[in-house]
């Protein structure tokens, strides 16, 4: 569709940055964002009342199916937002029990923990190492369920982008 969603208000209605109230009546109607399930594996504190806490996040997806020889991750996605506090306290515990590396303020992590992502656009990047760049990342649903074998590949996102034929499982 190429748009974001719709957006009805009232003549009468002032314009707002944000979200404001009293500007008049407004109706907002988003189309449902674009979804992969990927791993965790970068995490850096947060800021304000989550300073204390690994709340912003690096993702990634598969650069080939399972099976293939040499598969890895390929980071193509930053989140922090989408998680109750709760849950956000359960994921910091875990990124301090798995961490690998540290590099000054973000710490890498040992890849355990899938999430599904949620975010409103993509498109072909240069400036990334997996070639992809995605609008307003966000965790929709920590995948407890979801082993990191199971989570996306790259194909998946290239499926996604604007003009591209729908991805097969058994691309690379």
């Amino acid at each position: 569709m190429g748009v974001e969603g719709f957006m009805l208000k009232a003549a009468s209605a002032a314009y707002g940055a944000g979200r404001t109230k009293d500007v008049g009546i407004w109706w907002k109607w988003k189309i449902d964002p674009y979804s992969v399930d990927a791993v965790l594996v970068y995490a850096q504190r947060g800021h304000g009342r989550r300073a204390s806490l690994y709340t912003d996040f690096t993702f990634a997806v598969w650069n080939a199916p399972p099976g293939t020889p040499g598969r890895a991750l390929v980071p193509f996605a930053k989140a922090y937002s989408g998680l109750t506090d709760d849950e956000m306290r359960a994921v910091d515990a875990i990124v301090r029990r798995t961490t690998v590396e540290k590099f000054g303020p973000v710490r890498s992590v040992e890849p355990t923990q899938v999430f599904e992502l949620g975010f409103e656009g993509i498109a072909r990047s240069g400036r990334h190492k997996s070639g992809i760049a995605v609008r307003f990342p966000r965790m929709l649903r920590w995948r407890t369920d979801k082993p990191i074998e199971e989570a996306d590949t790259l194909a998946t996102l290239e499926g996604m982008l604007p003009g591209a034929a729908a991805p097969r499982e058994d691309a690379a």
